[in-house]
Order: C-alpha cells, then structure tokens, then sequence
C-alpha cells in the first residue's frame, strides 16, 4: 500500500504544478494582449503595445516552460529518494 500512496501523492504534486502554470499561461495568454490597447504609439510601424505583448508573451511561455522543468526535477528526486528508502523530504 506505501507505494499507492506515494504514487497518489506524486500524482498530485504534478497535477497542482501543472495547474498552477496553466492558470499563469492562461494570464500571460489572455490578459497581456487585453491591456497592451492601453500602449497607443507607433513603434516600427506596428502599434507598440501589440509588439510589446508578443514578446513578452514569448519570454513568459519559456519562463513557464523553466519552471515547470525546475519543479518537476525536484518533485522527481524527493519522491525518488523516498521510493529508494530514504526518508520523505520537506521538498527544500
């Protein structure tokens, strides 16, 4: 039964991490090119808040992409060291 519960708890931090960062996506998605008609010059020729949007979206989406690889390589390690008999870590 031990291991069906660390698979459970395993299940459950990847989903809360993954949720999180679909939420956060989902806000860089939505309302960053909502807000970016408030930037009203010409930059290049293109409206600047779209231009500015675009790219900050992009830098965010690999920001995402960072943390979702970080914080998986940590909930992998404690619940590896857990399943090779070490104790259960706080996550630090």
């Amino acid at each position: 039964m031990a291991e069906d519960d660390r698979q459970r708890r395993y299940w459950r931090s990847t989903l809360r991490i993954t949720l999180v960062l679909l939420v956060l996506w989902f806000v860089v998605t939505f309302s960053v090119g909502f807000f970016a008609r408030d930037l009203q010059f010409s930059f290049f020729g293109w409206p600047f808040g779209f231009w500015a949007a675009a790219q900050g979206a992009l830098v965010l989406y690999v920001l995402i992409i960072v943390a979702y690889a970080w914080a998986m390589g940590r909930v992998d390690a404690r619940y590896e060291d857990e399943a090779a008999g070490g104790a259960p870590s706080d996550g630090t």
